[in-house]
């Protein structure tokens, strides 16, 4: 590559790399944050592994680019999701397209407020496409920061039905340093009497360039209820930039 080549562009490209030689882990859950940042690009890895007593494992990932047009909106596009069966056959799933609207000035409130506006594209399945929706929140107090996500899902499309389903989200993290934060996830579908919890390690590494960082977090979440996978192992990988 060439030297002239920016150091974002080569970190980029390095992390890409990291992404693609790790295993295929089941596609996370993630409890969204409201903020935006102007004229930032995000490349984002989600991956977990998912194992389901009596029925064996389940795997998925997926690989999104994201940036801020403007300091309220944020759109990302999964542009590509894939699952991975028992048997080792990996598989295209589908693609989604998220969009984060922050909706109050960061500590204008006692929290900070978005929106989250989600289409699931689903050609490749037998499900319906998807669209999900709700309030996002955050609240960050010294070295604690909360997050709260309150959001409905709804198939759309050939045979969806009217249901709206709820989907609850929240984490805890503590800044030990920037570059660890222990903390906890917990998440809830009561429509599928899904209620999962477990302890997660977050992080974010600043490189030379202003404004270029790459974060990541950890994670094993376990049941709390008999209809929960018997534990789902989270792994995201985040790289940003201006």
């Amino acid at each position: 590559m060439s030297s002239r080549t920016r150091p974002w562009v080569r970190a980029a490209l390095g992390l890409v790399g990291v992404m693609m030689s790790l295993p295929l882990l089941a596609g996370a859950p993630i409890v969204y944050s409201p903020g935006v940042a102007r004229g930032q690009t995000e490349f984002e890895y989600r991956s977990g592994h998912a194992h389901v007593n009596g029925q064996g494992t389940e795997h998925n990932y997926a690989f999104a680019v994201g940036h801020a047009f403007t300091s309220w909106w944020r759109p990302e596009v999964y542009v590509g999701r894939f699952e991975r069966d028992s048997a080792g056959t990996t598989h295209f799933a589908g693609m989604e397209l998220e969009n984060i609207f922050q909706l109050t000035a960061t500590g204008q409130y006692w929290a900070d407020a978005g929106f989250l506006l989600a289409y699931e594209f689903n050609p490749a399945s037998l499900e319906s496409d998807k669209v999900e929706f709700g309030p996002l929140f955050e609240k960050q107090s010294g070295r604690v920061t909360q997050r709260l996500n309150l959001t409905w899902e709804k198939g759309v499309g050939p045979g969806s039905n009217a249901k709206y389903d709820f989907l609850g989200a929240y984490s805890f993290r503590y800044a030990v340093r920037k570059s660890f934060a222990p903390g906890f996830e917990a998440f809830i579908a009561p429509t599928d009497n899904d209620y999962r919890i477990g302890p997660v390690v977050y992080g974010e590494k600043l490189f030379g360039m202003r404004g270029s960082e790459l974060g990541y977090s950890a994670g094993l979440l376990l049941p709390l209820t008999a209809d929960s996978p018997d534990s789902t192992l989270v792994i995201r990988l985040e790289y940003e930039f201006y």
